[in-house]
């Protein structure tokens, strides 16, 4: 008899092992799915969109101010509109600079507020840099931005987390002139156009030699039948691909 009652025990010890690991599957799976399912609204930055016939210029401010009003020029005289995206230090201090931009009819862009390594930061962090930005460029401008390009393309999950939470698509590139350390006109030309194609998001600084390649990047691109446009509209024309 005590056999049996040892044995009865050992598997009511066994069974309720059972439920219990069974349990803490379950809850785990629910947990992993539901990390997924928050993922998914929010772990794709854009490096690109599917138009077959318009490009972008992003142009990351937060210096080169002196550049800005030639470069306006030159897109002036193209009729080109892009997308410049500004950090929020620079727009504090550049509300001018920043008026004339917004003024000419281009797009404008969060590039966080002190040029942080958002992916070494809180969700908390991330999240104040961006908004601290958004405020600035909308008291002097009237903006909404809802494009967030993070400074030197530095993001994790909490950037892209908050970035979705305060409305903004994060944006990558396609193709970097790597002009902040290039000093090289030629150079950055060809990087801007070479195999040049519908959908690319150029990255771009507003430096000397910059200035100096732009309008040859400009009429080549037009050559090539490719139209300059803002970011939104090159990401809105199709459903953008990481």
């Amino acid at each position: 008899m005590l056999k049996i009652k040892n044995k009865a025990k050992f598997l009511s010890l066994v069974l309720g092992n059972i439920v219990i690991c069974a349990t803490v599957a379950a809850l785990l799976l629910v947990t992993v799915t539901d990390v997924k399912a928050e993922r998914a609204t929010y772990d794709k930055p854009y490096y690109s969109g599917k138009s077959d016939t318009k490009v972008s210029l992003m142009i990351n401010v937060y210096w080169g101010t002196e550049y800005i009003k030639p470069m306006l020029d030159i897109m002036e005289r193209y009729n080109v509109k892009t997308t410049f995206f500004v950090g929020g230090s620079w727009a504090a201090v550049n509300s001018e600079t920043l008026k004339s931009i917004h003024a000419a009819g281009h797009e404008i862009g969060n590039h966080g507020y002190y040029h942080k390594d958002q992916s070494k930061i809180s969700v908390e962090y991330n999240k104040r840099e961006i908004q601290t930005a958004h405020d600035v460029v909308k008291e002097y401008t009237g903006v909404d931005m809802n494009l967030f390009a993070p400074p030197s393309g530095a993001f994790g999950d909490n950037t892209l987390k908050a970035a979705a939470e305060l409305g903004y698509r994060t944006i990558m590139w396609t193709r970097d002139t790597i002009d902040w350390r290039d000093h090289d006109a030629d150079l950055i030309y060809r990087r801007a156009v070479k195999k040049i194609k519908g959908g690319d998001l150029i990255l771009m600084h507003p430096t000397e030699s910059t200035l100096r390649a732009l309008e040859r990047i400009i009429t080549e691109t037009t050559a090539q039948g490719l139209t300059i446009s803002t970011v939104s509209d090159v990401l809105d024309s199709g459903t953008a691909v990481a």
